[in-house]
């Protein structure tokens, strides 16, 4: 296999060719396809499957494809309908042709596409679906660009997702060759880095995963969200927003524009008084915003920095922990070669637990007193105060303005999100234990320090496109620390800064405007 690791396909050979990984791999599309058969998916000769031949001594990028034939009956295809093409697309082998009533055997119709998910997200197998779910599903609204769905538990299934997330999944249009839809589909990927399917209006949809095992749980998740989405909306609740609440209609609105639009969605809701929102999204800072930067300061810091060693020493041994050990480690070797202060270095796991423990507290320790603003001890903070809020050892604290604000913003439609430096964890929990009780509903997702740092414009870019916005400027961002606002403005988007009591000083001439409440807003 020397030959496929210089990628000298050429000198393919036939053993290769003929051996257990390829005719394993052949096995598994037969035996897929047989099970998609049954779900509706590739029924009628639709839909389609490839596979990337795994294989440990070559790099996934230059491992052999296999693809499923064109216009063949899915559910009685076997090993020797397959053909194997090289890591570029060229095909390799190809099926012998079969007597009458069968036709000459052709590769799939979506080689083109599944080729642009294989170089474009490095993917190790594509799904691509006819099933009725997700052809209804980009019926809802004809206008639409994207699928979108909230607060529902097999978002967990979805590479990337979790359950207070917005799923988002970008819509294209239908054409009458499967290979003109290439383009679309590439430019779709490309606008939307966090999506793993693209669907296809009036078609169906492509799906893919780091493996066959990952493409097929997505595809069995978004299919079920899709139905979802299509069962909600038939008894009139809106799957976009958290309390899948009742679709939101008002009168104004012209017969076709009814007529095309079943509901009024966000960015294009009105108010009861005919008063269209001025931003369709609204992304809130936490500290300083929504919440005293004193209960930050004077409750969360330091429950984390009283009860880190308690934590670590109780969940050493659990995954979750370790993984939030193995973040530390690589941050404090990161703070060891810089010289950042109050970094000493962690001995490894044989050492013993309590030595490797109480060097991570005298790190984090040192974090804390800093403010640093990282993703391994905001991950940490996150999992020690969830701890504390289900012992109700921490309340979440609010403004009071706020409640009232989120619950009409709501109403209008519009989407709310937090962006802060600390976990999603965190934010989560803060919002849904707070001093006026659960205020999750009201939030559609939640964005920390994966995105970017707050005070860098391009992590508002990456929002902008997460949130799949028509401009930027359909985002409102609010916001206590002007270097934010300067970042966020730069991309493109509104800012309003929040005056509240105990923030920053601003500097003169800033040029934002400024509210001391959310009802201003």
């Amino acid at each position: 296999m020397a030959a496929l690791n210089g990628v000298k396909t050429a000198t393919l050979t036939q053993a290769y060719l003929e051996s257990n990984q390829v005719k394993e791999t052949k096995n598994l599309i037969t035996e897929l396809c047989r099970q998609f058969y049954t779900l509706g998916w590739v029924s009628g000769t639709g839909g389609s499957i490839t596979i990337k031949v795994h294989d440990d001594c070559i790099p996934k990028p230059q491992q052999l494809i296999l693809m499923s034939p064109s216009g063949v009956q899915k559910e009685r295809m076997v090993e020797e309908d397959m053909y194997v093409l090289s890591s570029t697309g060229s095909i390799l082998f190809s099926p012998l042709p079969k007597p009458y009533p069968h036709k000459a055997p052709k590769c799939s119709d979506c080689a083109p596409l599944f080729m642009k998910a294989y170089e474009m997200r490095n993917a190790g197998a594509v799904i691509h679906s006819h099933g009725m779910e997700s052809c209804i599903a980009t019926m809802i609204n004809p206008l639409a660009k994207e699928f979108r769905i909230t607060h529902m538990e097999m978002i967990k299934g979805i590479q990337g997702h979790g359950y207070y997330d917005e799923l988002v999944v970008p819509i294209i249009e239908n054409t009458a060759q499967e290979r003109e839809l290439t383009e679309s589909l590439a430019a779709a990927i490309e606008a939307y880095p966090k999506s793993t399917a693209v669907l296809v209006r009036n078609h169906g949809v492509y799906i893919w995963g780091d493996s066959w095992i990952s493409a097929k749980t997505q595809a069995e998740c978004y299919h079920y969200l899709f139905e979802a989405a299509i069962k909600l909306h038939q008894l009139g609740l809106d799957c976009s927003t958290p309390s899948h609440g009742p679709i939101q209609s008002f009168k104004g609105l012209s017969n076709v524009n009814h007529s095309v639009n079943m509901s009024v969605k966000a960015g294009s809701a009105i108010s009861n008084n005919g008063i269209e929102p001025s931003h369709r999204c609204i992304v809130l800072d936490i500290e300083g915003t929504t919440t005293p930067i004193s209960f930050v300061t004077d409750v969360l810091f330091p429950y984390a920095r009283e009860n880190v060693g308690n934590h670590l020493d109780a969940t050493y041994d659990s995954a979750e922990t370790q993984d939030d050990i193995k973040l530390l480690r690589a941050q404090v070797e990161d703070d060891l070669k810089q010289g950042i202060v109050g970094a000493v270095p962690i001995p490894p796991d044989g050492a013993g637990k309590e030595e490797v423990v109480a060097a991570l507290v005298a790190n984090v320790e040192a974090m804390i007193k800093a403010d640093r603003k990282i993703t391994s001890l905001k991950q940490l903070q996150g999992h020690i105060w969830r701890t504390g809020f289900h012992k109700s050892e921490i309340e979440g604290l609010v403004y009071d303005d706020v409640p009232e604000a989120l619950e009409k913003w709501h109403a209008l439609g519009i989407k709310v999100y937090i962006y802060s430096s600390g976990s999603r964890l965190a934010q989560r929990l803060l919002f849904g234990y707070t001093n006026y009780g659960d205020l999750r509903k009201y939030l559609c997702g939640y964005f920390d320090t994966t995105v970017g740092n707050k005070k860098e414009t391009k992590s508002y870019l990456e929002i902008s496109e997460y949130l799949g916005v028509h401009k930027p400027s359909d985002i409102l961002f609010v916001t206590d620390v002007y270097q934010e606002g300067v970042a966020a403005k730069a991309a493109g988007l509104d800012v309003i800064i929040s005056v509240r009591p105990g923030n920053g000083p601003l500097p003169e001439n800033h040029g934002f405007k400024t509210v001391t409440s959310f009802s201003e807003i």
